[in-house]
């Protein structure tokens, strides 16, 4: 897909280069009929005076800033509340950062150990 994120120059659409980040999903399957609106809602969003590159502040007004007001839009548009910023980091980054360090502790602890993973012959298949 295409990533978007915001800088001192301003919103980026990026379909490469984030490769080695963590996506956190935040549709819940009941929800499909928002993953067909998500990409017009998310452009329109990034169209907005807020995520001018002048704006910007790398401190209080910034990438996390931008997910965070677009996952509140997209809330209130359901009649939800709003999440702060630490709801949203306990509720949905922490968990996948945890899971991610997990992962990446036992890919160095298996590197360590001379080891290598060899596919099942489904997924051989499959590549």
């Amino acid at each position: 897909g295409v990533v978007y994120n915001y800088d001192q120059e301003g919103v980026h659409r990026a379909g490469s280069g984030w490769e080695q980040c963590i996506s956190v999903p935040l549709v819940q399957p009941d929800m499909s009929e928002l993953l067909q609106q998500w990409d017009d809602l998310l452009e329109e969003f990034s169209l907005e005076e807020a995520w001018l590159p002048h704006r910007y502040e790398e401190q209080q007004h910034n990438c996390y800033t931008f997910a965070l007001a677009f996952v509140n839009r997209v809330r209130q548009g359901r009649g939800r509340e709003p999440l702060s910023k630490a709801q949203f980091t306990e509720r949905f980054l922490i968990p996948h950062t945890r899971e991610a360090s997990r992962y990446l502790t036992l890919h160095q602890e298996l590197a360590r150990s001379d080891c290598y993973v060899v596919p099942l012959p489904e997924q051989e298949q499959d590549s």
